[in-house]
This record gives structure tokens, sequence and C-alpha cells, in this order.
């Protein structure tokens, strides 16, 4: 199963194209230019590098979030006119799971996918290192608050915190008894699981795709705020 893939959650962002789990190519995003400047360019260059025709992709798979509200849009949007271009299933992926599967079962008793999620925040959930279920959704609060909320169960030392914002919250998670692990890029594992996904009926077309925001965009709560519709 060919699988081209797209990750627009984070500044950089990436993408890949793998065959069944076997990673073809990775191709990472230009921080210095937005997606919607870079797309569809970086999904040819990672067909190019994997040396595999659009055609011949069976599956699409893309991060629905959480994120930012522009970038989720933008990917979504790219992968959703390539679906119909191709007429090819695509699976949405949750960010935090494609974070969560960078870590082995096993390896520790909890997983933290920790994202940045701008204003001091981060995009958060608890999941068993063994299952790789979700304890606790994703949410959205202050690292503190969720460190807080989360202490009983970080008091062994056995909880991995992954994700961008692990290097700027690294003396705050020690502290509370984590380890921080910086991420690879999202997209081959946004492919390993939409693959999975689609093995399951659980890709389909793209009108299916809806985005995980966990946090209101700015923007609404802008018109919110000046009490204007």
């Amino acid at each position: 199963m060919l699988i081209l893939s797209l990750d627009t959650t984070t500044r950089g962002g990436s993408c890949a194209v793998t065959d069944n789990e076997r990673v073809l190519a990775v191709v990472a995003g230009d921080e210095s230019r937005t997606h919607a400047e870079r797309l569809p360019a970086e999904l040819a260059r990672a067909l190019e590098v994997a040396g595999v025709e659009r055609a011949r992709i069976d599956v699409l798979a893309v991060a629905i979030g959480p994120g930012a509200f522009t970038g989720l849009r933008i990917g979504i949007a790219a992968m959703q006119g390539l679906a119909m271009a191709l007429n090819r299933p695509v699976a949405g992926v949750s960010a935090l799971d494609a974070l969560a599967a960078q870590v082995s079962p096993g390896a520790a008793r909890y997983i933290i996918p920790w994202m940045d999620a701008q204003r001091g925040d981060v995009f958060a959930a608890l999941v068993d290192g063994a299952s790789h279920r979700e304890i606790e959704p994703a949410s959205t609060a202050s690292p503190a608050v969720l460190l807080d909320q989360w202490m009983p169960r970080l008091l062994d030392g056995r909880a991995v915190f992954i994700g961008d914002a692990v290097e700027r919250d690294a003396d705050l998670i020690r502290s509370a008894g984590g380890q921080p692990r910086r991420p690879a890029l999202l997209a081959p594992h946004i492919a390993i699981l939409g693959g999975r996904m689609a093995e399951q009926g659980l890709a389909g077309p793209p009108h299916r795709l809806e985005p995980i925001y966990v946090r209101r965009p700015d923007a609404e709560i802008e018109r919110e705020r000046r009490g204007t519709p």
C-alpha cells in the first residue's frame, strides 16, 4: 500500500511516502515560508524523492490537528483536492497520535504528546504507554496546569513527553518527574497510522475529514470579545 502523507500542524510540517510502513521519502517543510506558499510543491517533491508517480498512490493521510487553525485548513484542503483528483480515500490522523506512535509500546508507562499551542499553552493528551490508547483526551492549557492535573500519574518517573514544546518546557517536565523527548518529523507516522486506518476501513472520501481544533480559532475568540457577529 503506497501512502502519501502531510503534516501542517507545526510551522515546518512535513510530507512522506510509505510503502507498507516502509518509509520511501520524507521531506521537511521550509519554516521560512507559509504552508500556502509551499503546497502542493512539497508533496510533489516527496513523490519525486520516492520515485513514485502520484497515480500509483493508494491512500492519502493528513494530520487533522490539533494545531494552528490556518495551517490545518491549508493542509486538509490540499489533501482533499488531491483525493478528489486521484479518486483515492483519505485518512485523517491526530497529530497527538502520531507523536505517541514515536514511542515504542512498553517503553514508558505513560506517553504525553506535548505540542506548542502558542500563547504559552500546549496541546496535550495522556496516553497509555502499552496500548497507545488515550487515558485523558486532547486538551489545551498552560503546562503548569496540566502537569498539576496529571501529577499523581507522573510520580514514578515513567512518563515520556514528546512534541515540539518539550524543549521549551524541559525543566518543568523534569521537575514533575517526566522525561522530555524531541520528536521526529510527523509525516512518516501519519502515513503509517493512516495506512492502518485504511486497512480497517476507516479511510474515506475527502468531505468526511473533520479538523481537531481543541481550542477555538483566535479570530472567533476576538469576535466574541468585541461583541461582533
